[in-house]
């Protein structure tokens, strides 16, 4: 039983109070939520941060952040909207350097409009031109994240197609890019519009997936549900996973954080993880 991957968890400080035990019994993977919020990355985010550190004193885990992203896609055609979205990114880069984090999720500008029309123009100009606007708002953030040690993780939202974000990543050359994929998001393409299903995201992900996203969800919308409460076919999610060694951080990213506990006990008595 051991041997099963070990589950990690994506809370604000205020449950990190709460669930404080849980992580540091394990030093379980941990992605802190907070500082994808705009008025508090405008604000002090140092005494979040700081609190944050207080907490997980003698902590060894993988530590990450959830990026900015309300508001933002990092494909904008508005030359100062991506200014405003390189400098955001850029923020969320500082607060992992405060806070020592490895990782910081962002989100996929890929949309369901994309999936039908970025080729439908001579020379695949729209596919283009969105890269190149992906690469003007990010190329700063990648080289500052290169010199943190942090990894962005491009988070499927829309996404349809699961190999354009690993393409997206690609793009880049460095190890400051990767992929992440979230299983609730990947399930309501499947169940929605048509997409492969979410162990098929993972192959399609393959070495290049360094996060997971573990929510259940209907196929219908984003639920962030307790796992066994949807529909996910977990066992052939954690068979991909098993394919492969990039060893990607598993996180429980649930909308009620009371189900995390029962969530991990229910994939261990699966026995998929702990």
């Amino acid at each position: 039983m051991t041997d099963l991957p070990l589950l990690g968890v994506a809370i604000p400080t205020t449950t990190l109070e709460t669930l404080q035990d849980f992580i540091l019994s394990e030093n379980r993977d941990l992605e802190i939520q907070d500082f994808c919020d705009a008025d508090l990355l405008n604000g002090d985010w140092k005494t979040v941060a700081d609190h944050a550190r207080t907490l997980l004193t003698g902590y060894t885990g993988r530590l990450g952040i959830h990026g900015p992203f309300w508001g933002l896609n990092i494909a904008s055609p508005d030359t100062e909207m991506r200014a405003l979205n390189r400098r955001k990114h850029l923020q969320g880069i500082e607060v992992c350097e405060h806070l020592g984090a490895t990782q910081m999720v962002i989100h996929s500008p890929y949309t369901t409009w994309s999936y039908n029309n970025l080729d439908n123009a001579p020379e695949r100009k729209e596919y283009d031109r969105l890269l190149e606007n992906c690469h003007d708002t990010m190329d700063e953030v990648v080289k500052r994240a290169e010199d943190c040690g942090v990894t962005m993780v491009i988070e499927n939202i829309e996404d349809i197609d699961p190999d354009i974000r690993c393409a997206l990543a690609d793009s880049f050359s460095s190890p400051a890019m990767a992929v992440s994929i979230d299983t609730g998001h990947a399930h309501y393409a499947h169940g929605t519009n048509g997409a492969a299903p979410v162990d098929y995201y993972v192959r399609r992900a393959a070495n290049r997936l360094q996060h997971i996203h573990l929510q259940d969800a209907d196929g219908y919308a984003d639920r962030h549900w307790a796992i066994g409460e949807g529909t996910i076919r977990w066992e052939s999610v954690f068979r991909a996973l098993g394919e492969f060694d990039s060893n990607p951080r598993l996180i429980l990213e649930l909308r009620d954080k009371a189900g995390i506990l029962p969530s991990v006990a229910y994939l261990q008595s699966l026995g998929l993880a702990r």
